[in-house]
């Protein structure tokens, strides 16, 4: 699919925007019976036609699609993105989470790493790959089958609160945040999950390959794929929770829960991951003894002179 480059005007890095007013007080979100968290968000749904959930395959956006194709809307369907930057596992969960609801789903292919001003891979780069991603969602609810949709994400209350260039994205789109709207934090989201029987409710977060990549250091289909690589090879020694950061200079820094660095210090495991990430391309191999830390590539902004609270 030919992807719409022109988007030449510089980001709003501002937040994504806030919600005004959320229709309950916090703490009494919180102590609302997940039933009735679980129908104010289907019934969000209701009325609004055809709708488009741009699917991850993450407990968000699956949280969002379960709710939909609850509410009866006029039609509901899945839309995931394909590319260099989306492991393959990712791509493979969310076609089992679409199958494992019923929904319709469907592939989309984007080329954000083409982009000079995505790769280049500075403070901007989320804006400039979800701005790819709703413009190339838009041209597919042209369809007639689609009908106009409505074009939802998966952005809980607590996304806000983080500096995500990609919420601003969506919001030029004219994306909208169901969860958000309704102040449904990420606390909120795994209990739906649970509610809605869906097998990834305690999944770990995990955001784009590019993420792993050091800012100023320019993203490229080569160094994803050695990410992805490297992480996989962690994931099949049982390491779910793992981030592989690619640093200038061919530089990998592994990061793993604290509780589990001594398993990779161990010197057969250590000598034999060394050798294999090598392989793989990378130069050097370092283990980050501070442990797993997301968003620890963003102690890079400050230098960049962007904020420092987004989550990689």
């Amino acid at each position: 699919m030919t992807i719409d480059s022109s988007t030449s005007q510089r980001a709003d890095l501002s937040l994504g925007s806030a919600v005004s007013s959320r229709p309950t007080a916090q703490s009494e979100l919180e102590s609302m019976p997940v039933e009735s968290r679980a129908a104010e968000l289907i019934e969000w749904f209701r009325g609004r036609g055809v709708i488009a959930v741009a699917f991850s395959g993450g407990v968000d956006s699956s949280v969002v699609l379960a709710a939909a194709l609850a509410s009866a809307a006029d039609s509901v369907t899945a839309v995931t993105a394909v590319s260099p930057s989306v492991a393959r596992w990712q791509i493979e969960l969310a076609e089992s989470i679409a199958t494992h609801l019923g929904a319709d789903h469907r592939l989309i292919e984007t080329d954000e790493v083409s982009l000079p001003q995505y790769s280049v891979n500075d403070a901007s780069r989320c804006f400039h790959c979800k701005s790819t991603l709703y413009q190339t969602l838009d041209r597919l609810c042209q369809s007639p089958d689609l009908d106009s949709a409505t074009i939802v994400s998966g952005t809980n209350a607590d996304d806000l609160g983080d500096y995500r260039p990609g919420i601003a994205a969506g919001d030029r789109a004219g994306v909208l945040k169901p969860l958000a709207e309704l102040g449904i934090d990420k606390s909120g989201v795994r209990a739906l999950a649970r509610h809605f029987g869906l097998p990834n409710a305690s999944l770990p977060a995990s955001p784009c390959l590019a993420s792993r990549i050091a800012y100023g250091v320019r993203v490229t289909p080569e160094r994803l794929g050695q990410v992805e690589q490297a992480e996989e090879l962690l994931r099949a020694m049982g390491l779910a929770n793992v981030r592989v950061r690619y640093h200038e200079g061919g530089l990998a820094r592994i990061e793993v829960p604290a509780d589990q660095i001594s398993k990779l210090a161990d010197a057969p495991v250590r000598t034999k991951l060394s050798q294999r990430l090598t392989e793989i391309g990378f130069r050097y191999v370092t283990l980050d003894l501070q442990g797993f830390a997301s968003g620890s590539m963003n102690r890079q902004l400050v230098s960049l002179g962007g904020p420092t609270d987004t989550v990689a």
